[in-house]
């Protein structure tokens, strides 16, 4: 419904600057709603492939420390000689005002065995080195699943704001600006028909003299 506000020029080029306006942020918002889309999808292959990778990450571990488990004992004591990891970092990226995490952990080259070689063998060591890879896996995921979650929060922000601009705003300007110049247009008409009738009048009145 349109907005009926004064008829005057004034509030005419009022109307006509918020219905500019109100288009272009219509536009911001779509090509910030498509961008935002292509980067979420982006993603989402990404987190496709990473978890393909993860379960079998995951599952080719658990076998390794089974058979490790089987060869050396229950394995309790010597995990307790691993450290905790505590190498992971968080910062973010910008991606049209939405802040994404980037989430790194420090991957060190080689094996590196926090315990002693006496008590263990080989099977322990590739459980370890599968489950380091389990690690890296699992903080590139964490990253993107978090990345998806926001990006997909303000896709839908974003959606909602252009959907309130199209069907809201943009008309409701439009028929104030309709509103206004046919307002004005029949004002005009009206002055331009009441001067032709003094105009007669006086042209009347001279020919009587």
């Amino acid at each position: 419904m349109a907005v009926q506000a004064v008829p005057t020029k004034g509030n005419l080029m009022n109307s006509k600057k918020s219905l500019e306006l109100s288009r272009l942020g219509y536009e911001l918002l779509d090509k910030k709603r498509n961008i935002l889309i292509r980067e979420l999808m982006s993603l989402i292959e990404k987190s496709k492939s990473i978890q393909g990778k993860i379960d079998k990450a995951y599952d080719e571990a658990y076998r390794a420390l089974e058979t490790a488990n089987i060869t050396l004992g229950f394995c309790d004591e010597i995990s307790r000689s691993v450290e905790e990891e505590d190498s992971l970092t968080l910062s973010y990226r910008s991606v049209m005002g939405v802040e994404i995490p980037i989430v790194a952990i420090e991957e060190k080259n080689g094996l590196d065995l926090q315990y002693g070689l006496y008590t263990t063998n080989s099977i322990l060591d590739s459980a370890q080195q599968k489950f380091m890879e389990v690690k890296y896996l699992t903080a590139q995921l964490a990253e993107i699943e978090n990345s998806v979650y926001r990006l997909a929060n303000a896709i839908s922000t974003t959606q909602r704001r252009a959907n309130a601009l199209k069907n809201i705003m943009i008309p409701r300007f439009e028929g104030t600006v309709k509103y206004i110049t046919d307002a004005l247009d029949e004002k005009d008409r009206e002055e331009f028909s009441r001067l032709k009738v003094i105009k007669r009048q006086k042209q009347s009145a001279e020919s009587e003299q």
